[in-house]
């Protein structure tokens, strides 16, 4: 990744992250350039998912943010993103190798599918005409984030450590607390402590903070 970080280092190329304040997605890149250092070396500048006529379209071709461009290439999806960064610092959010890599993975993944799960409850009340929801759907995506919110109950990761897994796993809560599409807290009181260890121990939370409206 030396290439990757020369690039970054480089102030004759523009690194430019667009996202929005609001996006749980942005929000886990925009806390990992925190926690790497890396936030002076990155342009964070906002997008409209739903403007055709933003150049976000001709710079990922789904449309979706986080979208990091270095100089004139484009690289999307904040798993990516964060995975690139992560080789860009000796901080390290991931094991490097072996098991423990691949379980970390797995886990950013879970908590990944708490935040897709609610946004499609949010785009049910957005895009369907408010007399034709659908309560099957909307039920199936609520017994997912229940689902996954059961196991990371069970068994959540250390507040007090920053990496992939709690990065994660603290902006999907923080998007569920904004967009309630269910009332985990009262449901979840072990998650609902750790995302208060987790906001009082490491910065890079309350940085990324949104007033939402």
């Amino acid at each position: 990744m030396t290439d990757l970080r020369a690039l970054i280092d480089d102030p004759s190329i523009p690194v430019v992250l667009r996202t929005t304040v609001t996006s749980p997605f942005g929000r886990k890149v925009r806390m990992a350039l925190l926690v790497l250092g890396l936030t002076d070396k990155v342009t964070v500048e906002p997008a409209d998912t739903l403007n055709r006529d933003d150049s976000l379209r001709r710079q990922n071709p789904l449309g979706k943010m986080p979208c990091l461009l270095i100089g004139q290439e484009a690289f999307f999806d904040s798993h990516v993103i964060m995975e690139m960064l992560d080789g860009c610092s000796d901080h390290g959010l991931l094991p490097k190798q072996g098991l423990p890599r691949f379980r970390a993975l797995t886990s950013a993944r879970l908590a990944d599918g708490i935040t897709d799960a609610a946004l499609l409850v949010t785009y049910e009340g957005r895009f369907r005409d408010s007399s034709m929801p659908s309560a099957r759907w909307l039920d199936h995506q609520r017994v997912k984030i229940r689902s996954a919110l059961a196991v990371f109950e069970a068994n959540p990761p250390d507040p007090y450590q920053v990496d992939l897994v709690t990065i994660t796993l603290a902006a999907s809560l923080g998007y569920l607390d904004w967009r309630q599409p269910l009332d985990w807290r009262a449901d979840y009181p072990v998650l609902k402590n750790w995302l208060k260890q987790f906001g009082q121990k490491n910065a890079c939370w309350n940085a990324t903070e949104a007033n939402k409206t």
